[in-house]
C-alpha cells in the first residue's frame, strides 16, 4: 500500500480495532462509510448492508467482547487506486468472548475494503472470518 494518508488512515483503523476488543465501538463506527453501499460481513452473522444495519450489526458483535489485548496483524496482501484501496490481513489478539471469565485467543481472517470520500478515507467493506489454517473440503458442506 502506498500514500501516506491511507497508511495512516490504516493506522488508525487498526488502534479502532483495539477498542473493539475491548468492547467499544465508537472509534471503528467514526472509520465506516455512511453510504447506501457499505457493508459488513463478521464472524457472527450474514452480510449486511447500509449503515443502519452495519451499525446494530456492529454494536451486537462489540456488546459481547471485553478485555482485549492489542491486535496483532499480518499483512498478506494489499494494494491502494486512486479512491479504492483494499488490505487482507490476518488479526490475532486475546480477549474475553460473550460471558466467558476467561480470555480466549481470536485469530480472524480479514478482508477490509477502503474508499476515498469527500477527500477522507473510510471502510467501505469489512469481511472477518476464523479460517487462519487449511481445512478439508468437507467443512463447507452444511449439515
Amino acid at each position: 500500500m502506498s500514500g501516506s494518508e491511507l497508511d495512516l488512515f490504516v493506522e488508525q483503523y487498526h488502534r479502532a480495532l483495539d477498542a473493539v476488543v475491548r468492547g467499544d465501538p465508537a472509534s471503528m463506527k467514526k472509520l465506516f462509510s455512511r453510504r447506501d453501499d457499505v457493508t459488513l460481513a463478521n464472524p457472527i452473522g450474514p452480510p449486511v448492508r447500509g449503515w443502519s444495519e452495519v451499525e446494530k450489526t456492529m454494536e451486537r458483535a462489540v456488546s459481547q467482547l471485553r478485555e482485549g489485548e492489542p491486535n496483532r496483524f499480518e499483512r498478506i496482501s494489499g494494494h491502494a487506486g486512486t479512491d479504492l484501496a483494499y488490505i487482507v490481513e490476518i488479526e490475532r489478539t486475546q480477549m474475553k468472548v460473550g460471558g466467558s471469565d476467561k480470555a480466549s485467543s481470536v485469530s480472524l481472517r480479514v478482508t477490509t475494503i477502503f474508499q476515498l470520500e469527500d477527500g477522507t478515507w473510510k471502510v467501505l467493506h469489512r469481511h472477518a472470518d476464523p479460517i487462519t489454517s487449511p481445512r478439508p473440503i468437507e467443512s463447507i458442506v452444511q449439515v
